[in-house]
């Protein structure tokens, strides 16, 4: 009977409704377009760019580098933005993308701390030693397996 009893308190309990805070909503004016050009090319580039009412603008340029090569085939675009933070200052950042990745530049975005001295000197060592190949199946080639 106690364990009935226990049961059904621990059901009134979880049946009991939650007080969750209510999400912020936000409302903004909603922006307009004020410039936009747009143009493709057959030869696979392109160039864009934008600006809104809010402060918003952006532009892109892109192109395939190594065009008709399928092994060597990259899409390569360099473009910027800049837009109007919460603190009421402009942020800009340009960017170039390519075989080599995403390159961001903007003077806000962190950078990291220098390299220590004592791991650039292992890998100026590391750089020096002779290569090794590998075969298949992970054992150096051109020494004895016994």
């Amino acid at each position: 009977m106690q364990l009935l009893i226990l049961a059904g308190a621990l059901a009134m309990a979880m049946a009991a409704p939650q007080n969750y805070a209510a999400q912020p909503q936000y409302q903004t004016t909603p922006a307009t377009i004020l410039q936009q050009d747009t143009q493709v090319n057959p030869d696979g580039s392109y160039q864009y760019s934008f600006q809104t009412s809010n402060g918003i603008a952006a532009q892109e340029s892109g192109f395939l580098k190594n065009a008709g090569n399928p092994e060597a085939e990259v899409q390569v675009a360099q473009g910027a933005y800049t837009y109007t933070g919460a603190d009421g200052n402009p942020y800009s950042l340009q960017y170039t993308a390519d075989e080599e990745g995403f390159k961001p530049s903007a003077n806000y975005l962190p950078t990291p701390p220098p390299i220590p001295a004592e791991i650039v000197k292992a890998l100026e060592f590391l750089a020096s030693q002779p290569k090794i190949d590998y075969d298949d199946k992970g054992f150096p080639l051109g020494q004895r397996r016994f």
